[in-house]
């Protein structure tokens, strides 16, 4: 039987059996091919990342948080991983998939030992928990966090400075902290500017919270030192929460995205959540 046409040169066919991508018989049905088509778009992204950090060192290290299923993970693993070449006594590529749920954490390490995919690991800890966990090692060259719920995002992102990752993958996914503590100060900063307009209707509140995480996220990033570019992962079709951020540690200029997040915290009466994003 053949390949469906969407799946790439050497991609392990069992693999996506066994993520309920492929049908037993090898077919595949709309949610898979969409969820098949996010993935691999987003590995359009990452695969780049990888090669340049393999040019510099072969120890290439990359955590994913909020693993779930693991559908990048093995994915990455599947495309990247298997085919890295290392010499005896190097330590070997790895990949760890970090996930709160334990049967899932479970199910994915018996699926990577029954593909013989000895460079990944699963373990079962909160984003906050693997920053402090010395299951893991000290730096770490990629973090990725697709659809990483709310504050989970901003974990995945001290745990990245923390570990001085050269590059972040972000999907940030239900961001409502910032929108919560909007609507708490609402009253108090209605009178203080015409920008409150922007938050002023609960639907607003909702969807700006959204926007200035993200913004602020951006800012947090560029106030350590990364360059960071914004983009969509896939088409609004089959997804809304679709930005995808990436930051890349270039050692860049720290004060003014500083200032601007401060001000930007000011302004919109967010003083409170200064501990959150100057971390």
């Amino acid at each position: 039987m053949s390949t469906p046409p969407e799946i790439k040169p050497g991609q392990s066919v069992e693999l996506l059996k066994e993520l309920h991508i492929l049908t037993r018989d090898g077919k595949m049905n709309q949610d898979s091919r969409r969820k098949l088509k996010q993935v691999y778009h987003l590995y359009q992204f990452i695969e780049p990342l990888l090669a340049e950090i393999r040019a510099d060192h072969p120890d290439l290290t990359l955590v994913d948080h909020g693993a779930g299923k693991s559908y990048l993970g093995f994915i990455l693993y599947d495309l990247f991983f298997k085919g890295l070449d290392f010499k005896p006594g190097e330590p070997a590529p790895h990949i760890y998939g970090i996930e709160t749920r334990d049967e899932l954490v479970r199910k994915s390490q018996e699926l990577a030992e029954r593909l013989d995919f000895q460079g990944m690991s699963f373990l079962n800890l909160s984003v906050a928990e693997a920053t402090e966990s010395a299951q893991l090692p000290q730096t770490v060259d990629v973090v990725t966090a697709l659809h990483a719920c709310n504050t989970a995002t901003d974990d995945a992102i001290h745990f990245a400075l923390k570990k001085k990752a050269k590059f972040i993958v972000l999907v940030p996914c239900c961001q409502a902290e910032v929108a919560s503590v909007l609507r708490k100060n609402k009253g108090q900063a209605l009178g203080k500017s015409a920008l409150t307009e922007l938050w002023r209707h609960p639907l607003h509140t909702r969807e700006f919270g959204s926007q200035i995480t993200n913004v602020l996220r951006c800012l947090q990033l560029e106030a350590h030192g990364y360059q960071v570019s914004v983009t969509e992962l896939v088409g609004w079709e089959h997804s809304m929460k679709n930005e995808l951020i990436i930051a890349t540690f270039k050692d860049l200029p720290r004060k003014r995205p500083a200032d601007r997040m401060h001000e930007i915290l000011q302004t919109l009466a967010l003083e409170e959540m200064q501990e959150r994003f100057f971390v």
